[in-house]
């Protein structure tokens, strides 16, 4: 009785990567070269890439129509399949997460903005919290932005109310520093 199953043999060459993964792998690629294209031109040359990845880059930025961008980024991708990409996914993860804890620190300097807007009690723990502030600049600031608030309660973006802001941000920052 014959079997249908093939034989194989030891030196069959089954560790390669399949084509599906071959393409996952050029396509995570194209996604790191958009991510690439994302960053400003600045924390390119730190990465020190080849001059043709640059200047298919710099005229990706260029392109508008979107079949020619389309193209563009496939030519990046595979301009990327010859480097080794970990520095770049480094440097496109290190950028995200610090554009993530600038806009945690403004949503933070936010919350305290409304707090110190609703209540007298957020001021005296603004102060706790922050005991190198200017004390008279703070409680003239919160004055004026809920004057502002109380006159017009559905416009919260008069000039007091960013100035408030931009004090906060500032004392945010020297506290950080410190």
């Amino acid at each position: 009785m014959q079997e249908n199953t093939p034989d194989f043999e030891d030196d069959d060459d089954f560790d390669r990567p399949s084509k599906s993964q071959l393409k996952r792998d050029m396509t995570a690629l194209q996604k790191l070269g958009e991510e690439l294209l994302a960053l400003p031109e600045s924390r390119w040359e730190p990465l020190a890439l080849p001059e043709i990845l640059y200047d298919a880059l710099r005229h990706a930025k260029k392109i508008t129509n979107f079949e020619g961008k389309r193209r563009q980024m496939q030519y990046i991708g595979k301009l990327m399949r010859k480097i080794d990409a970990e520095p770049i996914r480094e440097a496109v993860a290190a950028f995200k997460l610090g554009h993530a804890q600038d806009s945690l620190k403004l949503h933070q300097s936010e919350r305290w903005r409304e707090r110190l807007l609703a209540s007298d009690e957020a001021l005296q723990e603004f102060l706790a919290e922050h005991a190198e502030v200017d004390i008279q600049q703070l409680r003239s600031l919160v004055r004026a932005a809920r004057k502002d608030a109380a006159n017009e309660p559905e416009k919260r973006s008069g000039r007091a109310f960013r100035e408030l802001f931009q004090f906060i941000k500032a004392s945010e920052a020297a506290a950080e520093d410190e």
